[in-house]
């Protein structure tokens, strides 16, 4: 994959097909999210977690804009950027970060994750119903069944089920500010490059949330294993993940782009049997049916 300067952004052409694939693919990057931090020690608090990954991303993207924009055409596309929906789109990224691994961490990965991951899809589509888009029919029929494929398919691996109404309330904050980062970055990305955008977006987000962990979580105490593994989530699946999902985005609607991210859970879940070694039940797997036949749907509809 390859993001040109805006000069040279007219000679790639963009469809929904193309879309759909760096947005898929961003999905399978998210979905080693967990695997990842099975392999971290405990210690590391989430909220450093959730900070760090975007400090890392952060300056992954400037590292790869200057170096495909070189670092004064870098300033001035920076100095050009709308940088109020930017800053909206950073702070949706920060509360998006902090409160969903403290809201995982409250409920347990199968609540958590599902009230998240499952949430987002839902709140772009009310979001773009509040704006005056309507979605089409196909896309609500296939989010709704990839969402409920998506909560078997995580209720199915994991038998740690806790009610924690905070938990419950940080989760659903995170799938609303997940959204409305979404609808945010649709609007950047078409009057910025996608390493540009994402390079303002991930600067604000970290710079609003390594204060907040530290406040919440005290000062930052991490080995060399935490190390390495926000340094994966922060390149990997973070800078490289959000960059396919950026350009993307620039040829498909907000709400499919939410939509197909649930690639997650399906790549966490194929992980999870191939490293993890876990053993799921017959609930997972008619959950992993019922997503894949979700994302069929969005992509038929976002194809049409």
């Amino acid at each position: 994959m390859s993001t040109l300067p805006d000069s040279s952004r007219s000679s790639l052409p963009d469809s929904p097909l193309k879309g759909i694939l760096l947005v898929l693919g961003a999905g399978i990057l998210w979905g080693t999210t967990g695997t990842a931090q099975s392999f971290s020690d405990a210690t590391l608090s989430p909220y450093w977690v959730g900070a760090l990954r975007l400090l890392i991303a952060a300056l992954f993207f400037l590292a790869y804009a200057g170096s495909i924009n070189g670092l004064p055409h870098l300033g001035r596309q920076l100095a050009g950027l709308d940088w109020r929906r930017a800053l909206w789109a950073g702070a949706c990224m920060a509360g998006y970060n902090l409160t969903f691994f403290a809201g995982v961490k409250a409920t347990g990965v199968a609540v958590g994750t599902a009230l998240a991951i499952g949430s987002g899809p839902i709140w772009a589509g009310i979001l773009q119903l509040a704006a005056g888009a309507r979605p089409a029919p196909g896309w609500w029929a296939g989010t709704l069944v990839a969402v409920g494929g998506g909560v078997l398919l995580v209720f199915g691996r994991s038998g740690d089920i806790q009610a924690d109404p905070l938990g419950i309330v940080l989760c659903l904050a995170s799938g609303l500010t997940y959204a409305l980062y979404t609808l945010l970055n649709k609007n950047l990305v078409q009057h910025a490059s996608p390493a540009v955008a994402t390079l303002g977006v991930f600067l604000v987000g970290a710079l609003l949330a390594l204060p907040i962990a530290g406040i919440w979580a005290g000062p930052l105490q991490i080995t060399v294993s935490g190390w390495l593994m926000v340094g994966f989530l922060g390149i990997a699946s973070t800078g490289v993940a959000y960059l396919l999902f950026t350009t993307g985005l620039r040829s498909i609607s907000a709400a499919s782009g939410v939509s197909l991210a649930l690639m997650e859970p399906l790549t966490a879940f194929l992980l999870a049997l191939a490293v993890v070694g876990e053993r799921p039940g017959t609930l997972a797997y008619a959950g992993l049916a019922a997503l894949l036949a979700g994302l069929a749907l969005v992509i038929r509809a976002e194809t049409r």
